[in-house]
């Protein structure tokens, strides 16, 4: 019986599946009528001319449309799916569009096409539907609000590109309780944190939320904590800001979680690292997200981890080790630090690592066992040891390797550049792998690995600033048909850049080539056969994709070729430090789009026969140039940032048609032989100046009062002219003026307090003028807080030193929250081809200055007040200069200066002894002579004994009195005369001193000649990059 009832189990259940098999092949062709003519209606409606056929091409009134291409239907006949997607139709569907007559579908998929017309409003007819696509269908217009009237609805996706249009989210999923999967990327929302996330709230099944680009912003609200079946959340490209919340890391069944792109603040909970279901997280670019990774959790699921560009960093755990199905970490300019883990050597899963601009120190991993790792970035960090730690040969599929600006050393092993992979052990293709090599800016060495030609497939190769040696001949290139990106420059190599009998065809075809410092002694060039005999033609040349060519810091000699000028596709062009002398002629039908020109350093001479109407960037400083400016040498500069000539020997006047340049930023005419006055054009247009250096010249007249408000200089140098009248009262509209320095003219006037209100200066030259008067600027000036040299010697100043302003001298005292700016930051960054900036190195010789608050002054540069006619007592706050008339003691408080490099308080009438302290005592005693009163080291004369105390009220009156009085009355008596010469009469004053110069010379020879010389001096050099 009981086999029986077996037996007619199984035969009922043959009989159902064969009848259902049967009913499936009758429904496919079975197709009901109305269903068939409203497809080919809604076919129809399209302009077949426009559209491509696509899906809808076989549709016809013969054929089943149940067997139609993106059309399915149930058992009745009746169609429930259309899917049109990626058809590239092209029309409208208005309200009365068949397609809403289709009452059974259920699923609808309109995505990427091009209805590029307004949203129809006859989805609610179809309400049935529990999936809808229409994302990048090309809608137009509002999203109609009849879609929240699909309550059925389990997918909705209205994702966009580009939407013009804007959404009401609550109005939309109000009534989709039903939603599981929501698609709103790239639509506008416009929302604050508590409205969309309370919007979102009721829909608690909801498993997938994507909504990037949708302008969601403020922080992240608690409504959306009771979404606890989210699986995926994608969120980037908002302007979400605020805390991570924690609830995230409680949703039990979160696998993506995509913050990216947003400005989230504050510290991240380090419980979202530990989440043991997560397989994807993406914090990147939230600027100043902070935090750090204490641990991951044992076998987590993790396969996706990108945190680049936020401030989370420490060190990596040595748990890294458990993200064993990890794929792919990019921890790129974070604030990572410390070893990496010896840990990540069990990630076998690796694809792709990116730690690059850490601080990660130590040795490189071994990471043979991730022989799935294709690209390898550890660049910009601190990397020390050598390569040769991993197994380079078991990376059978590496593509990109970039360990630039660390500090490697020794050699590159030979399995780095034999890999099996690379030579040709996967069935031949395998040397097409590697494509990318960058090792520049380490301490590597040996001779160049020549197995690098090897790889036909290399497209980028830098190996600059290291200490590789040996000689390459050019035609070793010839294999690396793909190489495009070349850059060994600053090694110990040389280039034979001479080939013979060798066709230009058979090298790479270069978009960039670097090959400064490289030994090069001529351009390179190569020598073919023609019919037996010999051609020479240059390698350079023939480059026709070349844009970017650097040859600087070589040898080469001789002239410019003039197809240079000619090049079609060339940008950036480094010939600087070399031997050139000449342009070669003839210099017709110029064509040159070059951006960036640097010829600075050679020998050219004569005129200026090449100013390109397109750069960007023109550098002819430090040659021998030796002409006028072209008088329209300002149409020229149109395009122009930049602009030097300084260190030539240009004469005659400015031309006034430099003013018509109204892109420049850094304009550098110094140490020439212009004269005349300086056009009052340049100062009215230095809106856009950010850097102006005329200084070194023979310019004469004023400084036009003419600086506009809106003025953007950052330096201004017009030192050591003749150049008189009074410092402009409108200079103090240059509010981020950092360096201004107009020393050694013939300006004249009082101490110009106005300069005051520039809150950024941080050097200050007023050396050798005229100034004249007493020092005090009381009142409402802002004050330098950002002052590191100041520099007011060799003038006219007189009267007591009322400089208690020095006090509210910011950059120069300690700040133990804020690193100390340096004089080397002062750097004015361009916009160009290739990014560069003009850089004050100043030097400076310190020479008086001791103010008693100074102790504090951690990043004092330089004070100088020498040579004027000071008096007085030296001030509690501040301690006297050289070459004045000052007297009293030193302030103990000296003993606090460990950070002087040079100190000199010669030739006053200081009394007492030295303050005791190392760094005093360093001195030598040139710097504390002529001081008659002064005694202890480094000083020959010793203090004699302190006089026993006394409780006598008059002897004790007697020694503070002393402390006060600076000399005798007779010994003032007796140099009364002298003094006033020295006070009031500035060229006899400048004529003693160079005769005590002479006679302290004679004295002491070893005697230091900065020491010697009063005053100091400040040279800029540049450094561009």
């Amino acid at each position: 019986m009981r086999t029986f009832l077996v037996s007619w189990f199984l035969f009922n259940s043959y009989i159902a599946v064969f009848f259902s098999i049967s009913n499936l092949v009758l429904v496919s062709g079975q197709c009901q009528s109305d269903q068939r003519q409203l497809l080919l209606e809604f076919k129809s409606s399209f302009n077949t001319t426009f559209t491509s056929p696509g899906k809808m091409m076989k549709w016809n009134q013969t054929s089943d449309c149940c067997s139609w291409d993106g059309v399915s239907c149930d058992a009745g006949g009746h169609v429930i799916g259309l899917d049109l997607s990626n058809g590239i139709i092209l029309g409208a569907i208005d309200n009365s569009s068949s397609l809403f007559r289709l009452q059974h579908l259920q699923r609808l998929n309109l995505a990427f096409n091009l209805f590029i017309y307004a949203f129809p409003t006859g989805f609610e007819k179809l309400e049935n539907l529990s999936y809808l696509n229409l994302s990048n269908a090309g809608f137009t217009g509002q999203i109609p609000v009849e879609i929240s009237r699909l309550t059925s609805l389990v997918t909705l996706d209205l994702s966009v590109i580009l939407f013009q249009g804007s959404l009401e989210l609550e109005m939309l999923v109000q009534n989709l309780t039903r939603l599981r999967f929501l698609y709103l990327d790239g639509v506008n929302i416009s929302a604050t944190g508590n409205k969309w996330c309370r919007a979102l709230s009721p829909l608690t099944e909801l498993q997938v939320l994507s909504m990037s680009h949708c302008c969601l912003s403020g922080p992240m609200d608690s409504f959306l904590s009771k979404l606890r079946s989210l699986s995926v959340i994608r969120l980037d490209q908002n302007n979400l800001s605020g805390l991570v919340p924690p609830f995230l890391a409680e949703f039990p069944t979160l696998t993506s979680l995509h913050l990216n792109d947003n400005d989230l603040s504050g510290r991240l909970p380090e419980e979202i690292f530990q989440i043991p279901t997560l397989q994807a997280l993406d914090l990147s670019n939230n600027r100043v997200l902070e935090g750090s990774i204490k641990k991951f959790p044992l076998n987590a699921s993790l396969q996706t981890l990108r945190l680049t560009h936020t401030h989370i960093g420490g060190q990596i755990p040595e748990s890294i080790g458990n993200l064993g199905q990890l794929t792919s970490i990019e921890l790129a300019f974070c604030n990572f630090s410390g070893p990496i883990p010896k840990t990540v050597e069990k990630l076998s899963q690796l694809v792709y690592l990116n730690f690059l601009s850490n601080s990660f120190s130590g040795s490189i991993p071994n990471f043979s066992s991730s022989r799935n790792l294709t690209e390898l970035n550890l660049a910009g960090n601190k990397l020390n040891g050598t390569i040769h730690s991993t197994d380079w040969s078991g990376l059978l599929l590496l593509v990109s390797v970039d360990l630039q600006t660390n500090k490697l050393s020794g050699t590159i092993p030979p399995t780095l550049f034999g890999l099996p992979s690379l030579i040709g052990d996967l069935h031949g293709k395998a040397s097409l792998l590697l494509r990318y090599v960058d090792l520049r800016s380490n301490k590597l060495q040996g001779q160049f690995p020549v197995s690098l030609f090897e790889f036909h497939g290399l497209e980028y190769l830098s190996l600059s600033s290291n200490n590789f040696s040996g000689l390459i001949p050019m035609t070793a290139f010839q294999n690396l048909r793909n190489l495009s990106y070349l850059d060994l420059s600053y090694n110990r190599l040389s280039i034979d850049a001479t080939t013979t009998n060798i066709s230009s065809l058979s090298f790479p075809t270069f978009n960039i080539l670097m090959l400064g410092s490289c030994n090069l002694t001529e351009f390179p060039v190569y020598t073919e056969s023609v019919s037996f005999s010999y051609s020479t033609n240059s390698f350079l040349k023939n480059q026709t994709s070349l844009n970017y060519l650097d040859l600087s810091k070589n040898q080469i000699h001789g002239g410019i070729p003039n197809w240079i000028w000619k090049a079609k596709s060339l940008s950036y062009l480094n010939l600087s430090q070399n031997f050139l002398v000449e342009f070669e002629r003839p210099l017709k039908n110029i064509t040159s789009t070059l951006g960036f020109l640097d010829l600075h350093g050679n020998q050219l001479h004569g005129k200026i026969p090449i100013l390109l109407l397109h750069a960007i960037y023109l550098d002819y400083s430090n040659n021998n140039f030796n002409s006028v400016l072209p008088a329209h040498v300002g149409d020229f500069l149109q395009s122009a940032n930049f602009f030097s000539i300084s260190n030539n020997n240009f004469h005659g006047s400015i031309p006034r048609s430099i003013c018509n340049v109204s892109a420049l930023k850094v304009l550098d005419l110094s140490n020439n032989s212009l004269r005349g006055p300086i056009p009052q054009c340049l100062f009215q247009m230095n809106v856009s100046f950010g850097v102006l250096n005329l200084g070194r010249n023979n310019l004469s007249g004023i400084i036009s009062d003419t600086f506009s408000e809106s003025c953007q200089l950052k330096t201004l140098h017009l030192n050591q002219n003749r150049l008189e009248g009074k410092v402009p009262k409108s200079l103090a509209n240059c509010k981020i003026l950092e360096v201004l320095d107009i020393g050694n003219n013939l300006i004249n006037g009082s101490f110009p307090c106005h300069l005051m209100n520039i809150a950024m200066l941080r050097v200050l030259f007023l050396r050798s003028n005229n100034f004249s008067g007493h020092i005090d600027c009381s009142g409402d000036n802002i004050g330098w807080k950002m002052l590191q040299i100041f520099d007011i010697a060799s003038n006219n100043f007189s009267g007591k030193l009322h400089l208690t302003f020095l006090g509210t001298w910011d950059a120069m005292q300690p700040n133990p929250d804020k690193n100390q700016s340096e004089l080397k930051d002062l750097r004015f960054e361009g916009e160009a081809l290739d990014p560069f900036y003009y850089q004050d190195a100043i030097i400076v010789t310190i020479k008086g200055l001791i103010p008693e608050v100074i102790g504090t002054f951690k990043a004092l540069y330089g004070l100088n007040f020498s040579h004027n006619a000071f008096s007085g007592p030296i001030p509690l706050e501040y301690v006297d200069l050289s070459s004045n008339s000052l007297h009293g003691e030193i302030p103990s408080q000296l003993a606090n200066l460990n950070f002087l490099s040079f100190l000199n308080v010669s030739n006053n009438k200081l009394v007492g002894p030295i303050p005791t302290s190392t760094q005093l005592q360093s001195f030598s005693e040139a710097s504390f002579e002529n001081n008659a009163g002064l005694c202890g080291p480094p000083l020959k004369a010793t203090c004699g004994l302190p006089p026993a105390k006394t409780h006598n009220p008059s002897d004790a009156r007697s020694t503070i009195n002393w402390n006060y009085i600076s000399v005798e009355t007779g010994f003032c008596f007796g140099f009364g005369i002298s003094v006033t010469l020295l006070i009031f009469w500035k060229r006899w004053r400048k004529w003693y001193f160079e005769r005590m110069d002479r006679a302290l010379s004679g004295l002491f020879p070893c005697f230091p000649l900065e020491t010697r010389k009063h005053g100091r001096r400040a040279n800029r050099n540049q450094r561009r990059h």
